[in-house]
């Protein structure tokens, strides 16, 4: 039991980032905190955390055991809440990373929206394309758009988010219209660089099956709205999801350049760290942010 006790204190300390923090949520001593997270390395003959005056880092060993340990976390607090009650109460807080143009879209309503409708529950959301990491940032559910490839996660599939080539009828009437992909190395490529692939590196289906297209252009841009701006400018042609451009291209404002061209089509997933059960509140708000994004199934 002491050696399990340890654990679920390691797991804690790790989420928190701090013994003070995990010593006042446990009643214990900053050097108690300290001398059992020791006991616990020199039971298992390594070193789990890099300890300076500024933070704590997980070694190697200590990233692979924290994984075990949360789970004997989740499982410990599992059993508690069954008798508790306190297990299907949707209260506490929950830390969460989406990609800016879903956030932009509707996550920042649905989520307040989730938190509105549950009064004990409080979420931080942050808008971003990077790939964070759900463990050693702490996060307990992050929305993806791309592949998926750490299997120490649980991913449930949202939506299929499909990508267009667009421009305005005025670049268009100036330009010309590229008939096929190929023709697009006449053009101004306008470039978003999201991490899942090269910014200047198209993906389009031919006969032979899907390929890349290198093109070129004038401005590149990690912002989504910025680049669908510089596009209603006319100042060039943007491969880019459709729900970012959906309105224009039903105003006229945008044209679909290469309808049935384009391959790239990347899935919506709500992804959060492997647990045994996730609790009610995750599960509620994945489900709450799965119905908001089929309710608009057709921007995709």
């Amino acid at each position: 039991m002491t050696k399990i006790d340890d654990l679920i204190l390691f797991a804690q300390v790790v989420e928190q980032g701090s013994f003070s923090r995990v010593a006042e949520q446990n009643s214990l001593t900053n050097s108690v905190v300290s001398k059992r997270i020791a006991r616990l390395e020199t039971d298992l003959g390594v070193q789990l955390l890099y300890r300076t005056t500024r933070k704590l880092t997980l070694s190697e060993a200590g990233k692979k055991l924290y994984k075990g340990a949360a789970n004997v976390q989740q499982v410990a607090t599992e059993a508690i809440n069954t008798i508790s009650g306190f297990g299907e109460s949707i209260t506490g807080h929950i830390k969460m990373s989406v990609p800016t143009i879903s956030g932009e879209l509707l996550l920042a309503d649905a989520v307040a929206e989730f938190c509105a409708l549950y009064p004990g529950m409080t979420v931080d959301m942050s808008l971003e394309n990077l790939f964070v990491d759900l463990i050693e940032d702490n996060y307990d559910l992050v929305i993806r758009t791309g592949y998926l490839e750490d299997s120490s996660l649980i991913a449930r599939h949202i939506i299929e988010s499909q990508w267009i080539i667009c421009a305005t009828p005025d670049y268009i009437k100036r330009h010309g219209q590229p008939t096929e992909p190929e023709t697009l190395i006449d053009h101004n490529c306008l470039q978003y660089a999201y991490q899942t692939t090269g910014a200047s590196e198209w993906e389009f289906k031919g006969d032979g099956g899907d390929y890349i297209l290198k093109i070129k252009g004038n401005f590149t841009t990690d912002n989504a709205s910025a680049l669908r701006k510089a596009t209603l400018g006319g100042y060039g042609i943007a491969y880019v999801p459709r729900c970012l451009v959906y309105h224009d291209l039903l105003k006229g404002d945008l044209i679909d350049v290469m309808p049935n061209r384009v391959a790239k089509k990347l899935g919506v997933y709500a992804v959060y760290p492997f647990t045994r059960k996730p609790p009610k509140k995750i599960r509620l708000l994945i489900e709450h942010i799965r119905q908001r994004y089929l309710a608009i199934s057709e921007y995709f």
